[in-house]
C-alpha cells in the first residue's frame, strides 16, 4: 500500500470516496463543494492538505488534515478533519496508514498533537481509534453560524 497525496490524476477517485465519506455522515455535498476542497489540498498557501492510500493503482481511502494553533501551549498541532475507506477496503489497513502517514508529517513539522473527533456511533472506526491515540477527556461543541 502505498500512502501519498493526491495528484490531477486522482481525483474521480478522490471524488468518490469523498462522497461516500459525506453520505456515512449523511452530509449534503454538492460537486462544487468537493471543487473547492480539491483546491484546497493543491494550493500551496491553504492549510488542508490530503493523503491517499492506493493499492495496486486503486484508490482505498483518504485524509484531509491541517495544521492549528495550540495558545496554552505555544505550539501547532495537526487536525484530522476527514477520513474515510471504501468499505470494499476496511480492514486492508489503509486507515492506521493514512493516521501514520498524518503523524510522520506531523513530526516533521514539528507539531505537538494530532487530533480528531469521530461520530459517537461510529463503532467501527473507534475499534481503531481507541487502540492508536489518547481518548480525550476533552468534549467538543458547536455553534451553528
Amino acid at each position: 500500500m502505498i500512502i501519498r497525496p493526491p495528484t490531477d490524476a486522482d481525483r474521480p477517485a478522490w471524488e468518490r470516496l469523498y462522497e461516500g465519506y459525506a453520505a456515512f455522515y449523511k452530509v449534503t455535498q454538492t460537486p462544487e463543494m468537493r471543487a473547492t476542497v480539491w483546491g484546497w489540498i493543491h494550493d500551496p498557501a491553504h492549510g488542508t492538505k490530503a493523503f491517499i492510500a492506493e493499492d495496486q493503482g486503486r484508490l482505498l481511502g483518504l485524509a484531509h488534515y491541517r495544521p492549528f494553533a495550540r495558545p496554552l501551549s505555544a505550539s501547532t498541532g495537526g487536525f484530522l478533519d476527514d477520513l474515510f475507506v471504501d468499505p470494499a477496503a476496511r480492514g486492508s489497513g489503509a486507515a492506521e496508514a493514512l493516521i501514520g502517514a498524518i503523524a510522520e508529517e506531523g513530526r516533521r513539522k514539528g507539531w505537538t498533537v494530532i487530533r480528531w473527533i469521530t461520530a459517537e456511533d461510529n463503532y467501527r472506526a473507534r475499534a481503531l481509534y481507541d487502540r492508536l491515540p489518547e481518548k480525550t477527556r476533552w468534549a467538543t461543541y458547536d455553534i451553528k453560524l
